[in-house]
């Protein structure tokens, strides 16, 4: 197994997940999430808040635990073997790299509202869509990301804290100077109610307006922990951190939106509301024409800061996805100079300009990503607890307090807001998941064959299970959710409850000690006997062995 080297510390790391959180979501969800579901947009951010919270004690342990370059594809296949490793895997790397992508194109869609007629061509109102030259201009925006990060980790690490920094301030500005400059308690009463859409509107909220998409940033720490100093100490800190202070931020933006919304842009109601460019219209209506400048720049240094970050991530996940052996070798070479899986990356940017040209406009793609990602989510859960018995002596000695407790309610509101993200979109995107599989097996074969695949066949048939119940609960499920109405409104809720952790439980007692489990702790242990000095002395990583509990 190749290495890379260990440079990103505690600070660098935190302002990773920071980055990669806030990108074009905060440009775009306040809008999305409150024409779903009203004032009570709110609530939606504080749930999906809780959720990715949750998930991420859980990954936090994981990353710590095996402190590998594109974790989030490998956890699931240490714990359950290659089949359950794939599926997981390739709901991570959809989810993820077409996040690159949307990045460059919400950029433009914002360029688009400059006050220069040229600009005016670059996005088309009546279609949602890039035009030509809109996708021209996304797809150098795309090539500069890769460019960033082509050589080294740390000027990576270096351009990201600065652009973070800048994206923490100037949606903090926004959101004041619209707080200061016109704010209508009213908008939360009013127009229907704090709840003009119904409870189901706000989880249909988290699910489709681009709130999880918006907090799935906090993964780019776990990817990343192969290459920091002390994982042990850095991933928990990084992955909570960044949770934290986006949330701040966005519920500051999103309660700005609200109140600053006058009665002319209310006049047909929540449901109606279609902004080009959200805040930066909203600062121009109030004469900001300052903040409206410094949003157009803002719509550059948010989603290219993500888009930086995304494109370092993904190139981790191929080359993860690699040396699981479920793609050709070749995507596992790193660099001998700049230590960076080269190979890995331009992979994913002719998969990026394969998106972009798919998907041209940013609310296209928002949905699909949200419950891909709601679906990379389910695995993380049930491998952390299953380590805590099939290998607690194994990896570093990170442990979450609460585990039990915490990742079983991670996987059910997992499962309730992939629920609510609507059928058939969850049909749609569970096929997508699904069509991988054919890869799978040319892999699994081509690598290792058929001998022993009952064991791996066999730890998987909760996943599949658990697939087609979801599949079938949200064909069947209420008209609120876009089922045909069989299981009613909030009895479909308590059904996807019950069932998901029952599934969790099931896929905790099919884990396993697999050969990639045993693999994974030799080589651990391999680096950390490397790590030791001559002297007796430990480096960063061997200092990270004594047990720690959060």
């Amino acid at each position: 197994m190749q290495k890379l080297n260990r440079n990103i510390g505690t600070f660098g790391l935190m302002m990773t997940g920071v980055g990669s959180i806030i990108g074009s979501g905060w440009l775009f969800g306040a809008q999305k999430a409150v024409v779903v579901a009203g004032p009570a947009a709110i609530v939606a951010w504080i749930i999906g808040m809780v959720m990715v919270l949750f998930i991420g004690l859980v990954y936090a342990e994981l990353g710590a635990r095996f402190p590998e370059s594109g974790g989030m594809v490998r956890y699931a296949q240490y714990s359950h073997g290659s089949v359950i490793g794939f599926i997981s895997g390739w709901s991570n790397w959809i989810a993820i790299v077409s996040v690159i992508p949307i990045e460059a194109e919400a950029s433009i869609q914002y360029m688009s509202s400059w006050p220069f007629a040229w600009t005016h061509a670059l996005y088309s109102t009546s279609s949602q869509t890039l035009t030509a030259t809109g996708l021209w201009l996304a797809a150098v925006l795309v090539f500069i990301y890769f460019l960033i990060n082509f050589w080294t980790v740390q000027l990576f690490a270096r351009v990201n804290t600065f652009i973070t920094v800048l994206k923490f301030a100037i949606p903090g500005l926004t959101a004041i100077a619209l707080l200061c400059s016109g704010f209508h308690s009213e908008n939360f009463s009013q127009h229907g109610g704090f709840t003009p859409f119904g409870w189901s509107g706000v989880l249909t909220a988290v699910a489709t307006s681009g709130i999880v998409f918006a907090f799935n940033g906090f993964t780019s720490p776990v990817n990343l922990a192969g290459e920091v100093k002390r994982p042990n100490r850095s991933v928990p800190i990084a992955v909570v951190g960044s949770i934290l202070l986006a949330a701040v931020i966005y519920l500051l933006l999103q309660v700005a939106f609200i109140g600053s919304l006058t009665p002319a842009m209310l006049a047909n109601g929540f449901a109606h509301l279609n902004f080009d460019s959200p805040f930066a219209n909203l600062a121009m209506a109030f004469g900001l024409n300052w903040l409206a400048i410094i949003l157009f720049a803002d719509a550059f240094v948010s989603p290219s800061g993500t888009g930086i970050t995304y494109t370092a991530t993904t190139a981790r996940m191929i080359f993860g996805i690699s040396e699981n052996g479920w793609l050709a070798k070749s995507f596992a070479h790193v660099h001998p100079k700049w230590r960076i899986p080269r190979r890995a990356m331009w992979a994913n940017l002719v998969i990026a300009y394969l998106f972009l040209i798919l998907f041209r406009g940013w609310g296209q793609l928002s949905t699909v990503i949200s419950i891909a990602t709601l679906l990379s989510y389910t695995t993380g859960p049930v491998s952390a607890l299953a380590f805590r018995d099939v290998a607690d002596g194994m990896g570093s000695s990170v442990r979450v307090k609460g585990l039990k407790i915490l990742a079983p309610i991670a996987f059910v509101m997992a499962s309730l807001i992939l629920y609510a993200g609507k059928w058939p979109s969850t049909g749609r995107v569970i096929f997508v998941i699904l069509v991988g599989l054919p890869i799978y097996l040319f892999f699994q074969y081509r690598n290792e064959g058929f001998k022993g695949f009952g064991k791996h066949l066999k730890s998987s048939i909760w996943m599949i299970a658990y697939l087609a119940f979801m599949i079938l609960v949200s064909f069947l499920g209420s008209a609120q959710f876009g089922g045909i109405q069989v299981i009613p409104y909030g009895i479909d809720l308590l059904v996807v409850a019950v069932g998901s952790l029952a599934f969790f439980y099931w896929g905790v007692r099919s884990a396993w000690v697999t050969p990639y489990l045993e693999r994974a702790q030799t080589d651990y242990e391999t680096e950390v006997r490397a790590s030791a000095s001559p002297l007796g002395r430990t480096s960063d990583a061997a200092a990270d062995l004594p047990s720690t509990t959060l």
